[in-house]
């Protein structure tokens, strides 16, 4: 298959109507965190007994398309001998991989951060392609004050999502361009706005200048919320404000947009998807990349107990059902109950 194709591929199966993609690519660190608060002990044994639980639920494919998997999660077998990418093709579901390196201080640009990566990622996305493999994912982070982000952090990531997403459609992977604005502060709805809008605007400057085929990827942008030391605003108004931002400079190229959740809880996560799919026609498929909101109510359930299996996996469809349903604005929410 040309590389053509197999971008078409990957995009045509990742973005249905119904689904959304699992994003299960914690870091250790992460990981870590999210295992101390149902006190499970973070080893790699329990990360793939956990993962593998979640991948193999009965019924997942019909509202995942993708999982975005780690670097140690790709290279594993499940519970049942399988490979996870082997597993999650079982299932009709995309695997995809993390790419980046994490983030670190941005030099002479106190309180900015770059994420770094880039050296030797094409000799690694081949290894992860022949690992099964077929679209990745590259994480750019904003903090949010009265002088942040600099113009300087916002050249710099953007700049980095784009080299990475052109590397990654040479090699016939579908790249997620995540450029997060993230929740922590105090900001107002209309700052986040403001800072969304200035972010993903050069992001996609940067995208063209390296001659990125803007319909072979998936954006992964936050929602446009105040920030979590603010008042919360309503569905409706997060929905309204998000999606002035994006038809000011998303291009409607763009097949899929797919949110992050990014310190939401399951619930709000939700009910804002619904209400940005409640507005009308739009140009993109509006769904999710969701982890935190995704996945917390299994880790719970399952606690580091493969005795709670069921419970696990009725928790995880779950989720994955409800944020389906909210993909064609027709979650509700009496139907947590």
């Amino acid at each position: 298959m040309s590389v053509q194709n197999e971008l078409r591929s990957t995009i045509q199966d990742l973005v249905q109507p119904g689904k959304g993609i699992l994003a299960a690519d914690e870091s250790h660190p992460t990981i870590a965190k999210r295992f101390k608060a149902v006190n499970v002990e973070p080893t790699e044994d329990k990360r793939r007994e956990y993962r593998s639980l979640i991948f193999s639920t009965p019924g997942l494919g019909e509202f995942i398309s993708g999982v975005i998997l780690f670097e140690e999660t790709l290279g594993q077998n499940s519970l049942d001998n399988l490979p996870m990418a082997k597993l999650l093709e079982s299932q009709g579901i995309v695997p995809g991989i993390k790419v980046d390196k994490g983030k670190k201080s941005l030099i002479n640009a106190p309180g900015d951060e770059i994420t770094y990566g880039l050296d030797g990622l094409d000799d690694r996305l081949e290894a992860y392609k022949n690992q099964g493999a077929r679209f990745a994912k590259w994480r750019g982070v904003y903090n949010i004050a009265d002088t942040l982000p600099s113009r300087a952090a916002m050249e710099a990531n953007a700049e980095m999502l784009a080299r990475y997403a052109a590397l990654c459609q040479s090699m016939g992977i579908v790249p997620i361009v995540e450029p997060e604005v993230l929740i922590d502060g105090d900001h107002t709805i209309e700052r986040s706005a403001q800072v969304n809008e200035s972010v993903i605007a050069e992001v996609f400057n940067a995208l063209r200048r390296h001659r990125v085929q803007l319909e072979s990827i998936i954006l992964k942008p936050s929602m446009v919320t105040p920030g979590k030391a603010c008042a919360k605003a309503s569905p409706e108004a997060v929905a309204e404000a998000t999606l002035r931002v994006f038809r000011n400079v998303v291009p409607a190229a763009v097949p899929g947009i797919s949110f992050l959740s990014g310190g939401q809880t399951p619930e709000e996560a939700t009910l804002n998807l619904n209400a940005l799919n409640s507005l009308g026609q739009l140009p993109w498929h509006l769904s999710f990349s969701y982890g935190r909101a995704l996945q917390e109510p299994a880790q719970k359930a399952w606690a580091g107990n493969l005795n709670n299996s069921s419970e696990t996996q009725s928790a995880m469809l779950k989720r994955a059902r409800l944020n389906g349903l909210a993909t064609k604005g027709q979650y509700a929410p009496d139907m947590e109950d």
